[in-house]
């Protein structure tokens, strides 16, 4: 498992931030993704620094970028605020799981009501 921090630093283009989103790398998030995939990374946990905890949305493009360029799982993490937003990172972006802490923390969503929602738009979930 490798975990890539991203912000966006041009016109679909993200980098990887290092130091909780403050330092830049200059490295390209694609294709610091796609070294790590062949170094042996076996999943990536992908954070949108962008929209981390602002509860708008998951960052589907950056999210949909990474996932077609390697063959292994990618977490989408960074935004989630509601049901909706998990449908859409799975149904837009082909993402392979989402995380989201805060908005289950405090009881902004419901588990069960999040995964009877995905399932009822075929979305693969255990219930």
């Amino acid at each position: 498992m490798v975990a890539i921090d991203v912000k966006k630093v041009g016109e679909q283009k993200w980098n990887v931030f290092i130091n909780g989103g403050r330092l830049d790398t200059g490295k390209d998030a694609v294709e610091w993704a796609k070294e790590v995939y062949g170094r042996g990374a076996g999943e990536i946990l992908l954070t949108s620094m962008d929209t981390d905890g602002t509860k708008a949305g998951f960052d589907l493009d950056v999210t949909k970028m990474v996932r077609d360029s390697i063959e292994i799982p990618v977490i989408a993490s960074g935004g989630a605020g509601n049901i909706s937003h998990f449908v859409d990172v799975f149904e837009k972006s082909d993402a392979d799981a989402a995380l989201a802490a805060s908005i289950f923390h405090f009881k902004e969503v419901d588990i069960k009501e999040l995964k009877s929602e995905l399932k009822t738009h075929g979305i693969n979930v255990r219930l």
